[in-house]
């Protein structure tokens, strides 16, 4: 009579299936890749290439260069978005500890604005490929071709999912990319880096949209969702490339009208004019006066624009604020406060009580 399997040798049985299954796998892209190096005519080394962060709005972009052993096997390797945050991490530390050479190269927002994505992404592949203890014979990489490099090249499409050094790459990249955007997330908490990673989704736009965007954001993928918000920075960019033809100091008052009134500020007037000086905005907010002064800067090369407020302009601030005080019909007892509102081509930054009010309401 047959006897019945515990459950304990069911359990082992189904694992044992499972972790078959997983090699043949397996063994299935390292065959897969191969043929295809071997059908491309190319030999030696052989190194998989693929990049992570191509589409987020915020972070760099990521490429790896790996090179395996010939005998390399590891169950589960696999595309990286195929692959949980926990196993990619195990993954990686097998990867990084088996490889005959590995190199992980990042590229940065600026530079992504600078030159777009793609050569971005390109830029990164050939530096990792550069950084490689071992020449490569052949690379293998997911789907493109990778100008400038005089090496044999073996485009496969979906190539992180068929070939064994692709995938490799691919975990390589994702898990460098996102350890850069945890720590990422501890000085920018706001946006919640740590989750997303950086990628468009409701809860990171909805962030940009409320703090404007921060030194990590790609401004070359914000222009569509900061359109006409109070982070709109195409007016500001227009006038500092052609500042014959804007007032720059309007657009960038433009810009923190919009700010403010975002915040729940009303604007009451712009551009009061005293003898004593000018106040960009005057503006209440609970109750309080706000007499704020907005200075623009196209970039930070030359200091903080706050800082051009100094003891003389203040001085002169607050003598324009009492005498619209007068004008308008309030009491010098009213609360008020001054702040300074330092425009950029990054953003705005909002310095609330920048400096006071004499007490007595003399100067």
């Amino acid at each position: 009579m047959e006897e019945k399997m515990t459950k304990t040798e069911i359990a082992r049985q189904k694992r044992e299936s499972r972790m078959r299954a997983e090699m043949e796998r397996v063994e299935k892209m390292r065959s897969f890749e191969r043929d295809a190096v071997r059908a491309a005519g190319g030999s030696g080394p052989v190194c998989g290439i693929d990049e992570a962060g191509r589409g987020p709005l915020a972070g760099p972009v990521a490429a790896a260069a790996v090179i395996l052993p010939e005998d390399f096997a590891l169950p589960w390797l696999n595309d990286s978005k195929k692959v949980t945050e926990k196993r990619r991490e195990v993954l990686y530390r097998q990867i990084t500890e088996k490889a005959v050479s590995w190199a992980v190269v990042m590229v940065p927002p600026e530079r992504i604005d600078e030159i777009n994505i793609l050569q971005a992404t390109y830029e990164a592949m050939r530096s990792a490929v550069s950084r490689l203890s071992v020449h490569p014979g052949v690379l293998v990489n997911d789907a493109v071709t990778i100008p400038d490099v005089d090496i044999l090249q073996v485009p496969v499409i979906k190539g992180d999912a068929r070939c064994i050094s692709v995938a490799a790459a691919s975990i390589l990249a994702k898990v460098t990319r996102d350890a850069y955007m945890k720590e990422m997330d501890l000085k920018y908490p706001v946006y919640g880096f740590a989750g997303h990673k950086g990628y468009g989704t409701k809860t990171h736009c909805a962030a940009i949209l409320e703090h404007g965007p921060c030194p990590i954001h790609r401004r070359s993928f914000l222009g569509r969702l900061l359109a006409g918000s109070a982070w709109d920075l195409h007016d500001l960019q227009e006038a500092a490339d052609h500042p014959s033809s804007r007032d720059m100091g309007r657009i960038g008052e433009d810009q923190a009208v919009r700010f403010l009134e975002k915040k729940g500020v009303r604007i009451l007037e712009r551009n009061f004019r005293a003898r004593q000086g000018e106040i960009d905005i005057v503006a209440s907010q609970e109750g309080v006066i706000v007499f704020a002064e907005v200075k623009y800067r196209k970039n930070l090369r030359f200091g903080d624009p706050a800082e051009a407020v100094g003891p003389e302009k203040q001085k002169n601030i607050c003598e324009a604020a009492l005498y619209y005080l007068h004008r308008r019909g309030y009491s010098t007892q009213t609360p008020v406060r001054f702040d300074v509102l330092a425009v950029t081509g990054e953003g705005i930054r909002w310095i609330k009580d920048a400096f006071p009010f004499p007490a007595d309401g003399q100067l």
